[in-house]
């Protein structure tokens, strides 16, 4: 039946080559033609919620927008080729005996609703880029890695897609043969030497919405621990400079030192031309004394603050951005092929860049910015709710 099945797609590809067509793909798995994204958000990185190991937090759904997301430019792993180029990867050995054999499996945390949920749509995702159910195993916090390494073993597996930290601890034990690929799960530091893309949105497309929705904008004023976030503003210099924007970046330690800090920068910063950026970070970002204090001190001075966490934008942060979970699946689905298929270079841990956009109407409107209908319906999450 696989077989078959190969066939039938090998003559589908015929058929659009003598067509002239042209196929994307991440490695070796194609993508939709047209690239487009479908909203899938139900869940969301907490900062607070990541400190008790759940890094999953619940979003108010809203209305779908009428058109069609800010589309997120092409990834470096993802390279265009022709449909013969791709007819010869179907055909090598290799891949044809591993699909459908188990050679990709997930492992994710074995979490209630509304947590599950957005793991499901990452498995869903992997699902349609590979074209087949692949294996999940659900973990408990005490599961037997043994066990598990025997029984992905047992089913041939290659690759495995570790979701959410609870599904990447449970990969800790496993035999240096099958590869991890890391989703879904907060990575603050590229020291873990892990695969597999963080849950930190890409700064640089936090600062294209920016400088979309600001365009005199100059500056972005960021507070960080250098332990935790030095990777992350490394690459957020990179996509400031490229945005043509200067990336004022001021180190905090400890708590008492960001407390500090905030109030000075923010009194000292030009509402027309800076704008503060919250990054994932739990010393300088702490949720219950150093959050409420730059929401205010934004507040009063009328001074641009976004986020990387979406929750901010209900608590009065301009906007933020959100996992497109069916996407990041498809992603790291397109990794895990490239695996299969004899790609075995190493890369770094990466930021998010499948995301969904979320707005705080209340805040563009206090610091001047009305955003008519069709600029609104841009955005996949809109606050407050009508």
């Amino acid at each position: 039946m696989r077989q078959s099945m190969m066939k039938k797609t090998l003559f589908k590809l015929r058929r659009l080559r003598r067509a002239g067509a042209l196929l994307l793909v991440g490695v070796t798995g194609a993508t939709q033609a047209g690239g487009g994204v479908m909203p899938s958000g139900i869940a969301l990185v907490s900062a607070s919620a990541a400190h008790g190991g759940m890094l999953l937090a619940p979003l108010d759904p809203v209305a779908p927008p009428l058109q069609t997301p800010l589309q997120n430019p092409l990834r470096d792993d993802v390279r265009p080729v022709t449909l013969a180029q791709l007819e010869d990867q179907l055909r090598r050995p290799e891949l044809q005996a591993s699909i459908g054999k188990g050679s990709i499996a997930v492992v994710y945390p074995n979490v209630e609703e509304p947590f599950r949920s957005a793991f499901i749509a990452m498995i869903q995702g992997i699902e349609e880029r590979t074209k087949l159910k692949v294996r999940s195993y659900p973990v408990d916090p005490k599961v037997d890695t043994a066990e598990l390494n025997a029984t992905l073993k047992r089913n041939g597996t290659k690759v495995v897609i570790a979701l959410g930290r609870q599904g990447l601890n449970a990969t800790a034990g496993l035999d240096r043969e099958i590869a991890v690929l890391a989703g879904g799960v907060l990575l603050l530091s590229d020291a873990e030497n892990v695969m597999g893309i963080s849950m930190t949105p890409d700064p640089a497309m936090l600062f294209s919405r920016l400088r979309a929705l600001l365009p005199e904008l100059k500056r972005v004023i960021v507070v960080y621990n250098p332990q935790k976030s030095e990777w992350l503003v490394k690459l957020a210099r990179d996509a400031a400079k490229a945005q043509g924007l200067e990336l004022q970046a001021h180190v905090a330690g400890d708590l008492a030192r960001a407390a500090q800090l905030y109030p000075q920068l923010i009194a000292a910063a030009d509402p027309r031309h800076d704008a503060v950026w919250l990054p994932h970070d739990s010393t300088t970002v702490e949720e219950s004394t150093i959050l409420p204090l730059v929401l205010r001190e934004s507040w009063n001075s009328g001074v641009p603050l976004f986020s990387s966490n979406v929750l901010h934008v209900k608590k009065g942060a301009l906007f933020a951005m959100v996992p497109d979970n069916v996407e990041l699946g498809r992603t790291l689905a397109a990794s895990a092929l490239g695996v299969i298929a004899g790609d075995v270079r190493r890369r770094p841990l990466v930021p998010l860049r499948e995301l969904q956009t979320a707005i705080n109407l209340r805040t563009a409107s206090h610091i001047g910015l009305h955003l008519g209908a069709v600029q609104q319906r841009s955005f996949d999450f809109v606050y407050p709710q009508p």
